[in-house]
């Protein structure tokens, strides 16, 4: 019932907000308005279902250091996305032809802001968390990374590949971040620098959305192993491979910190009294 009442209680909250946020995409402004309000609202609704149901302080969202960790996570987020693309272009598969208008950075940055704070807080805060305590830290991983890869296939131009690799460089990637920083800031900026990235300044498809008005005007050709296809270059196999190496980095970084959870194993039952007369 515990974990019912916290899903429920994130994803209204972020179904919610992602409806005004689709309602008012053609207004910039707007869109950041209540893009960030809808991010700034699911953490609020976070601490308060944690508090109510754990009887405890959220403290994986604790204020202290708050911004000096997603600032970190953002800038980590953002550089893995262009060595991806300068990778992706230097084998002739990104082209940039010219600037694009601001005016769409200022809403994606919204739209970013809220679906990454929404997803990190229903598949990191809640569903890794909750089933790390029973199952671990590595179980727990593959089970809520594929479930994140999953999700992505309801998206317009998504496809198998598209949604395995968004298991393997996102999915898996974001549970190690969380398992070797426990806390959600870190995952939060990670994720939005990687979309923001990817759409705001480059301008190009994230995990299958169509294409992004950003920064650059550019295009994208080549091999989909290369560019990502229709699905953009989450899909591409340099995304992947850049993906895995940073998922190895936090994990092993959770390994040195001692926050690799083991499996619960069930306690025996006692052994009955044999009397023996």
């Amino acid at each position: 019932m515990r974990v019912l009442k916290q899903v429920l209680a994130v994803v209204a909250t972020g179904a919610v907000g992602s409806r005004a946020v689709a309602a008012v995409q053609d207004d910039p402004w707007l869109t950041l308005l209540l893009g960030t309000a809808t991010a700034v609202t699911t953490l609020l609704v976070y601490g308060w279902v944690v508090r109510r149901t754990e009887r405890r302080d959220a403290t994986e969202l604790a204020r202290a250091g708050a911004g000096a960790r997603i600032a970190r996570g953002t800038l980590t987020g953002c550089a893995m996305f262009t060595v991806v693309i300068v990778i992706i272009a230097l084998l002739g598969g990104y082209h940039v032809h010219g600037v694009g208008p601001v005016t769409g950075v200022v809403g994606l940055f919204g739209f970013m802001a809220a679906a990454a704070v929404t997803e990190e807080v229903l598949f990191r805060g809640l569903l890794f968390r909750l089933v790390e305590e029973r199952l671990g830290t590595w179980l727990s991983l593959l089970v809520t990374g594929v479930l994140f890869g999953l999700i992505h296939l309801a998206n317009p131009d998504a496809n198998l590949w598209g949604a395995t690799a968004v298991t393997i460089e996102a999915g898996f990637l974001l549970a190690a971040c969380y398992a070797a920083t426990r806390t959600l800031w870190v995952p939060i900026g990670l994720h939005f620098g990687w979309n923001f990235a990817a759409a705001g300044i480059f301008s190009v498809v994230v995990s299958g959305n169509g294409e992004s008005t950003g920064l650059l005007d550019a295009s994208m050709s080549g091999p989909t192993l290369l560019s990502g296809g229709d699905f953009g270059p989450e899909a591409s196999l340099c995304t992947v491979l850049a993906g895995l190496v940073l998922t190895v980095v936090f994990l092993g970084l959770a390994h040195r910190r001692g926050r690799i959870v083991p499996r619960r194993r069930p306690v025996d039952a006692p052994a009955a009294d044999v009397t023996v007369s």
